[in-house]
Order: structure tokens, then sequence, then C-alpha cells
């Protein structure tokens, strides 16, 4: 009991007291086909980073050993991702002036910041923060993502090098490369060839590593036609372990990086968490958000300490784990070491990787992050909503991955607030043969009691929307056919009150008071009650202002009467 908090802490612990040996032949098979996986992919969003290709690998293999031990989901598998790729090189490049060498510590230093983010933000329990992140805001972002993805990879995908920071200027350069014969033949071939590998392995009806093939294929075709000299290629890797790359980094550049670090944080975060909730609700199990935060900052500090870059739950090679029978995050362990000893035992086996092999690993990865049909479902059902997607997709696109977020971010909370301000709002009536009292819009037979009027108004009230309450009720007292003597505010969906909206509440209760009408409240929550209190309105509003019920309330109206 005295150790609850350690193994709440530290969720490995739990899991190896409690290992089976009957998963252990899963975990690893399962270990050993994610590494296959991890060594490519790795390489290609580090290179789509803007970062050298070995920066990868330290980012597949710390990140995954720490998340074994900290992470609260069994089967999540941690390292670069896609989805992050442009959002670490809009950071980092800039500030490093596109030097790849110079790159490695701004993006150890991300990693650090992001970590830092993450795990303040467990302390501090901000797990509901991806609430910010919509659904339409997410596909739009990452729809948004997988073209600027595309267009990023596709100079590497023709063996040429084109200038540009936005999506125009990359695509009127590529352009203009294509037309003035600028593409390498070579490197064309054998990006066409590694992507029609990988395409058709997904295409086919049971599972290939074609990643692998493609990777292996293309590795195979360069060292046996002396190739490495004709496009453009990885080269050998460096050998050793995963070390500190940090230096000639200054306070200017951390200030630098604050911002886009929290905008990284929160999609790393609502990416892993969403992964990892279907994952566990999969398996009948239950994620904490808070735990999934803290676990993924660990990681990234611990990745951005030791040579790597920002990282996230993968929803590609996580895939790879379960279809392979991985049981618990043993199977990542695994995949980490078979990826070290990788770099150990053959870091030169890269020097025939073609980069437009890479540039195709992460054009389908791209592709994969597109969804259409949300698209089409939001026009059909909601306009505000595919409005958003596609506000978040221009922005991500065109203007840039962070700007584009923070405008996407800050056009929902304006829908958001846009409802609150303006709610549904009407006048109950009671309805032959249905108990209780409903909306008169809906039910324009109901009959009202005389002198008597029952409003509602579907939001909590606030700074915003005080005022349409009060309107809401004078309106409804100006169109009533005889003068009012009570108005009834059926008050259940009133969640919340401020000091402003209670002003206008107190202006209307004494324009009613004048006329002499009565303002009561029925089914007012009792929070609400103590915030009048709080409020110093307990005088105005006595306990005679406020019923169980709206049947009670009209009750003690017609004994009024």
């Amino acid at each position: 009991m005295r150790h609850d908090w350690i193994l709440k802490a530290v969720p490995g612990i739990g899991v190896a007291r409690s290992y089976r040996r009957s998963w252990l032949k899963a975990d690893l098979i399962a270990g050993a086909a994610l590494s296959a996986a991890l060594v490519p992919a790795g390489m290609a969003y580090a290179e789509a980073s803007g970062l050298p290709a070995v920066t990868g690998l330290y980012a597949s293999v710390v990140p995954m050993i720490v998340y074994a031990i900290f992470g609260p989901s069994r089967v999540v598998i941690v390292g670069p991702d896609s989805a992050l790729a442009p959002m670490i090189a809009a950071a980092i490049l800039p500030l490093a002036g596109r030097d790849p060498e110079q790159a490695v510590p701004m993006a150890g230093v991300l990693a650090i910041l992001i970590g830092i983010f993450l795990v303040a933000g467990r302390l501090l329990k901000l797990g509901f923060v991806t609430g910010l992140l919509s659904r339409p805001i997410r596909v739009g972002y990452l729809n948004g993502i997988a073209l600027a993805v595309t267009v990023s990879q596709l100079p590497r995908l023709l063996g040429i090098s084109v200038p540009g920071d936005s999506l125009m200027e990359r695509l009127t350069a590529l352009a203009d490369a294509v037309v003035n014969g600028g593409i390498n033949p070579v490197a064309l071939a054998v990006g066409a060839g590694s992507l029609a590998v990988i395409v058709a392995g997904r295409l086919l009806p049971w599972k290939v590593p074609s990643v692998l093939f493609a990777v292996a294929g293309s590795i195979a075709v360069v060292a046996a036609l002396d190739l490495a000299g004709q496009l453009p290629v990885v080269g050998s890797l460096p050998q050793g372990l995963p070390a500190p790359a940090l230096g000639g980094v200054g306070v200017d550049d951390v200030l630098a990086l604050a911002g886009p670090a929290a905008g990284i944080a929160l999609i790393a975060f609502a990416d892993t968490s969403t992964l990892s909730k279907s994952l566990a609700a999969r398996r009948g199990d239950r994620v904490n958000g808070n735990d999934e935060m803290g676990a993924l900052g660990i990681a990234n500090v611990a990745t951005g300490l030791l040579g790597g870059f920002p990282v996230s739950g993968s929803s590609s090679r996580t895939p790879i784990a379960l279809d392979a029978g991985a049981r618990t995050q043993l199977s990542g362990v695994v995949a980490a070491m078979l990826v070290v000893l990788f770099m150990v035992a053959i870091p030169g086996l890269t020097a025939f990787l073609p980069t437009a092999t890479l540039a195709a690993v992460v054009i389908v990865a791209a592709a994969s992050l597109v969804d259409v049909k949300t698209l089409v479902r939001l026009i059909r059902t909601s306009r505000t909503e595919a409005l958003l997607l596609i506000v978040a997709f221009l922005g991500v696109a065109f203007i840039g991955v962070l700007e584009g977020i923070v405008v996407a971010i800050g056009l929902s909370l304006m829908a958001f607030v846009r409802r609150a301000w303006d709610p549904y709002r009407t006048e109950l009536a009671s309805v032959e043969g249905v108990p209780g009292y409903h909306d008169l819009d809906r039910h324009p037979g109901g009959r009202r009691v005389e002198g008597l009027v029952i409003a509602r108004f579907d939001a909590p009230l606030f700074f915003a929307n005080g005022e349409v309450f009060a309107d809401h009720i004078r309106s409804l007292v100006d169109a009533a056919p005889w003068p009012v003597k009570w108005v009834i505010v059926a008050a259940e969906p009133i969640t919340d009150l401020d000091t402003t909206a209670l002003d206008e509440v107190v202006q209307l209760d004494d324009e009613l008071a004048r006329d002499g009408t009565s303002l009561v409240f029925a089914e007012l929550k009792g929070p609400i009650k103590d915030r009048l209190v709080r409020f110093g309105a307990s005088a105005r509003f006595t306990p005679d202002h406020f019923f169980p019920t709206i049947d009670s309330a009209v009750r003690a109206y017609k004994e009024a009467a």
C-alpha cells in the first residue's frame, strides 16, 4: 500500500512483476518485426524534419525504452512521426540556418521543452486540453500536413534540391526544375520504384513488409550497379550509441523554441492520447490521459538529451507490433535493442541507401493521413465544422503548420463562444397527454398559463450572453397575450454564472419588478445558488425565488394568484 504511488508513477514495474512467460515469444517476434520498420521510418522522418538520418534512429531507441518504463499503455509505440516532421522543421530550421549539424541541438532542445511542457501539464492535470483540438481541426491539420509533407519530399524523390520555405514557393521552384529538365533520372527511377513497391505491398491481401523490401531492394540496386555517385544517398551512419548533442544553443534560441514547443506538445499529446485510449478500449482497459501526458513528456526529455528529436505515439508502427502479436512494451524494448545492434554492427549499410527511397517512405506515410470522408460528411451535416476543417487544412498547408493550427484552434474557440453567446432559447408550455413542460416552437398547440411565462435558455450565463438572456425574457414578456405576473426560468441548462451576467439578471429583475412581475427560477443547480450568495445577491434572490421543479413553481404561481 505504501508503494502504490511508485507503481502508478512507473507502470513498467507492475508490468514486469505480472509478466507471464507465455507472452515472451510473442513479444520477441513482434519486436523483431517492429525493428524492420523502425530503421527506414526513423531515418525518413529525421530527414523530413531537416535532420541527419541517424537522429531518427536515436529518436526511435530512447523513447521506446523510456516509455516502456513510464508509459501507461502496454501497446503504444512511441517514436518519430510523419505528422510532427513538418512542425519540427518549421521550428528549428530557421534558427539553424538550414545546417543539419546545427539543427540537431536545436531539435534536442525543442524535444526537452516539449517534454517539460508535458510533464508540467501532467502535474497540473491538464490532460483535458486536447479538447481544444476538435475532430474537424485534427482532420484538417492532418490533411494539411499530408500535403505539406508530400511537397517537401517530392524534390528528394526527384533527386533535386529546391529553394523556398512556403508551400507555394516550393511548388513553384519544383515546377521550374521539372520544366527545365533538372530532374535526376536515376533518383526518380529508384524513388518511383520504391514508391511502387511500398504501395503494392499495402494493396496485397496479405501482410507484406513492403517498406523493408523497398529499402533493401534500393540498397541492393545502388550497390550492384554502382549508382552511389549518380544520386543522393544517406551515407554511412556514425557508429555508436545515442549521446548528448546540445552544444551551441543559446538562451535566445530556447526562447524562440518555447512557442513552437507548446504547440507541438499539444499535437503530440493529442495524437498519442487518441491512439492510447482507442487501443485500451479495444482491450477492455482504461488509460488516464494525465499519466499518458507525463510519460510522453519524460520520453521527449530523454530523446532530447540523447541526440534525438520530438516524438509521439506512432499510428503507423503501433499496428505493426499489434499485428505481430505484441503483448507488452517489451516488444518495443526488443525492437530498440535490435536497432542499437544495427547502429553498432552495420552502420555502413546505409552508404547505398538512396534518399529518394526515404522520400517514398515518408510520402506513403503522409498519404495515410488524408481523410476526405470526414470532410464530405461534415459538409452534409455541419457547415460550421466543415469550415473549421477547411481553414485548418489551408492554414497548415499555406500559412505554416504551427500558425495554421493556432488559427484553427482560435476559430474553434470562437465557434464555441458563438454557440454559447447565441444558444437555443424558447418558451415552455404544457402539452396534452405529455408530462412536463415543452418547447412551444416544437409544440405550437401547447397551453400557456395565464399571467405566466416559462422561459428556457440552453447555456451557462457569462459575460457574452447575459444581455442575450435578458433580452430573451423581455421579448417573451412583451409578446405574451396578457399581463405577465411571474416569469419562471427553467434553469437546469444554466451551468455557470459570472458577475457580468449577474448584473444583467439584476437589471432585468428590477425592470420586471417595476411592472409588477416576479422573476423566479426552477431547477437551478446548487453550485449556481452558492455563487449567487458569494456574489452578494442572496438578499435579492431569497429562497422563495427558487423551486425544485417547473411543476412546483407553476403550482406556487397558481396558489399565489
